[in-house]
Order: C-alpha cells, then structure tokens, then sequence
C-alpha cells in the first residue's frame, strides 16, 4: 500500500464491540513497481512475475503478480482496519483462483463470520478484480484485541527503485569479443585478486598473476577463489605467471609484457597507485603514447537518462591547458567507442568566461581548440555550471543555444579534487555505478580499490577489454598534436 492509502490514524475494533458480519475493505491498482518490490522483499525472481519477453508465452499471457501479494493486502486489513492494531494472526487459508496482472484494480475485503472464546475471530477473506470476480478467496483466523488503541500511524521512510540497466548493456558490448591478456600487478590482496578472478569469469580478460606464486595461492585458498588454469603447473599453452618477490619488480615486468605485446592490458593488485602511474609515463621504460595519460569515469546515475564520463579524477591533480586538450580527446575516444555521442562540457564555476577563473579561460580556449581541428570526434562547450549541463530545463534558461548543455555525456572538472569530490557524490549520495579506466598509455589500465563492488570491478574490466580491442581504430587528432 502506498503511503497516501495509510490512514493516517490507526483505531481497533476491540473483540467485545466487533460484531458477526462486520466488513472491513481497501481496494489497490498493481504496478510495476509493486511486483518488483515484492520480488526484492521475497527473493521470489520467477520470470512469470519479471520477465516479459517469457510471461507473454506462458499460460497467461502477461506479468503476473505474485500470489501472495494479494495475501499481504488481506494482512494489511486485517491489521490496520478490522479488527486494527492490536490483532495476533493466527492461521490463513487461502484459495487463489485468477491471476491478478498490471493494472488490474483489486478490492480487498474481510467479514467477520464467527466470535471463538479466547477472543478469537473467524473471518472470511476475498479480493476481487474491477470486472466483479474473485481472484482470491479463503478464512483467516485471529486473536482480536481486547484494549482500544488510537494512535497516529507510525510514517514509512519514502521508496525508490533504482535500476543499473546500462551496466548489462556495457556488458553485452563485449559479448563477441575474445578476452585480452591482463597482467595483474602484485595482487597479494583480496579485493584485486578477486577483481582480476571474477573479470576472468565473465569472459572479459586471461589473467597473468604478476607476484609471488605461494602468497597468491595462499591468499585464494583463505578466501576460497578458484585460480583455474592459472594454478596448473602443466598448462603451458598460456602465460599466467611471472614470478616477482616485490611490487616493483612486479611492476617492471608487467610493463615489459605490456611493451612487448604479449598482455593488452593492466590491472592494479597491491601497488601504489601513484607509483603505477609514474612507472607509465617513464619515459624510456613505460607505456607512453603522444597522449598525456588520464583518466576516466563511466557513472550511470539511476533515473537520469544516460550515463556519462566524468575526467579527471584520478590522475593529473592540476591539469594545464594542454593537460586538458588530451583528457578532453581520451575522453571523446572512449566515449565512442562505448557506441556515445561525445557531448563534452567543460565544467566551471562560472556561465561566462571570466578572467579571473581559470577553468572559464580553459573551457573558451579548449572549445577554440575544436574549431582548430586539435580536438576531434565530439562536440565541446564550456564553460558550463554543473546544473547547466546535465539539466535540460536550467540548460533551456541558461544556455538555450547550447549544443551540449542539459545533454552533456562527457563532463571535464577543472582539477582532480573537484572531480574526486564529485565522483563520490554521485556514488554515495546518488546510488551511481561508477567504473574507471585510465587512457592514454599504450594500454588501458585498471586501478582497484577495496570499496569497489563486483559491479564496479566487472564494469571496469569490460572498458579494458573494449578499448584494447579499439586500440588503433579510433579517429582522434592526433596528426595535428605533436608528442609531449
């Protein structure tokens, strides 16, 4: 029931006043909604219920609800009106005799049929549909309440259902594609040991443990992780480990297997961060392309209409002019090769340029920079206010001749501590799935972190194994951008 069907103040029918035949009823439209949260409560996933691709060809023809969806409004008579609070549920007996489907409008009704001793109640139970006919029939008894109770009803904290449908979508991007040889660094750990395990078991990468063989294996043991092939001293048809007693020397060598061609990818297990990243701008030992090395975010925000990239956030901590020229085409690049329009705006504070903002300033000359063909495959705007470019009604009163503001997809923050700030609050504060990627190196590489749900390590892997497969194939301008 929803909160405006409560009744505001809950009263009892105590066992002396109620008499036989008193009738008490509510009557509730199903939803969507209402069998989907029903579904999340119970566990009970049967695709009769969610899947409507499946429901069409079974007997009914339609989503049905679950049964006892019909039994939890009788409960909920019973409970709040007749005979209300106070009541002790005894026994139901129930007899389910039409299926209820979307937008049938059920009406929910209980009668009194007999006074037991020990203020027991006998009622009868029925729910019927808006055509007049009986979906649910059956007797409940219960144990009345012998103290009249007046009381406000206590108020239901508000629900919303959240749905992640692009993380299935990005996933289903990397369904024809043949995993890529990820070399894992160090992963001595358990969150980047089961990143690189769990990426493995989606189809997504051939893992290469980097590290020190007995650790690792002890560490999949504790927790249970199966290491496959990987741990099959006799499969030599595959590279899976490089023996390394320290997260330099891991680190060292999965830079040379990235150089040489034989991994396409890698992954952070138990190494700095920063160490990782100073390791891939070396200049004669790294991985380093004409690119400045940045990185990205892919956020899918529930209820907003598409998910966008968020950079930088983890890399370069105070970005110059051409810093940024790079972050805005690494950007561009993984966007369209996640199948997106790139519409980038380049985030400030202000809505006009303005010369004591730095951010207005980059945003003017980076949007020039597209003019000049130093910037390709996306359109850029700025400087554009947050609100102004993820939000088409303040876009239409801000900006209204904005080809990107209130439709933007790729958002660049002035400075890593804007974008980290920004990131986690949309991961925290708005339920964001939010998976990272760094680009620009000679291969994509996965930072880890302990926090990171399954969602999130799978989601970033998939990016991996996208833009390894992309490698080469992208129109960027990099004729016109000389190595720096």
């Amino acid at each position: 029931m929803s909160p405006d069907q409560i009744p505001a103040l809950l009263e009892n029918r105590t066992y002396d006043d109620i008499s036989v035949g008193e009738t008490a009823s509510l009557q509730r439209t199903l939803t969507k909604e209402d069998i989907e949260v029903f579904a999340i409560l119970s566990g009970d996933v049967n695709p009769a219920h969610l899947d409507e691709a499946y429901a069409r060809e079974s007997p009914f023809h339609r989503v049905i609800a679950h049964g006892m969806w019909g039994g939890t409004l009788i409960s909920t008579v019973l409970g709040t009106r007749l005979p209300g609070p106070g009541t002790i549920y005894v026994s139901q007996q129930l007899s389910f005799l039409r299926p209820v489907g979307l937008g049938d409008v059920i009406t929910v009704s209980v009668t009194v049929t007999h006074k037991g001793e020990k203020n027991r109640l006998r009622l009868a139970c029925t729910c019927i549909n808006q055509e007049g006919k009986a979906v649910i029939s059956g007797e409940a008894e219960v144990i009345a309440p012998t103290t009249p109770i007046r009381r406000p009803a206590t108020a239901l904290p508000e629900l919303h259902l959240h749905r992640h449908e692009r993380f299935a979508q990005l996933m289903a991007l990397t369904a024809e594609l043949e995993p890529v040889a990820c070399a894992v660094v160090f992963p001595v750990e358990a969150h980047g040991l089961r990143a690189a395990i769990e990426a493995r078991h989606a189809g997504l990468i051939r893992p290469v443990f980097i590290g020190p063989r007995q650790r690792i294996r002890a560490l999949a043991d504790s927790l249970e992780i199966d290491l496959g092939a990987a741990d099959d001293a006799d499969d030599a048809d595959a590279l899976t480990w490089v023996d390394a007693d320290n997260a330099t020397e891991a680190l060292h060598a999965a830079l040379d297997l990235a150089r040489t061609g034989r991994v396409q990818a890698l992954m952070q297990g138990d190494v700095d961060a920063a160490q990782l990243l100073r390791a891939l701008v070396h200049r004669q030992h790294g991985l380093r392309t004409h690119r400045r090395i940045s990185h990205a975010y892919v956020a899918d925000v529930p209820d907003h209409a598409q998910p966008f990239l968020v950079t930088d956030a983890a890399v370069n901590i105070q970005p110059t002019l051409e810093d940024k020229r790079d972050i805005v085409q690494n950007a561009i690049d993984l966007a369209r090769v996640l199948g997106m329009a790139p519409r980038v705006a380049i985030l400030s504070a202000a809505a006009a340029v303005h010369s004591k903002l730095s951010s207005s300033m980059d945003a003017a000359a980076l949007c020039k920079m597209l003019e000049r063909h130093q910037i390709a495959g996306g359109i850029v705007d700025g400087p554009l206010p947050f609100d102004a470019a993820i939000d088409a009604d303040v876009a239409r009163l801000t900006h209204p001749d904005s080809p990107v503001a209130g439709q933007a997809n790729v958002l660049v923050v002035p400075n890593m501590e804007t974008g980290d700030m920004l990131v986690k609050q949309l991961h925290l504060l708005a339920d964001a799935d939010v998976a990272g990627i760094v680009l620009g190196a000679q291969v994509p590489v996965i930072l880890t972190n302990a926090t990171d749900s399954p969602r999130t390590r799978l989601a970033s892997a998939a990016l991996a194994l996208l833009l390894a497969h992309a490698q080469g194939h992208l129109d960027g301008a990099d004729a016109a951008h000389p190595p720096g």
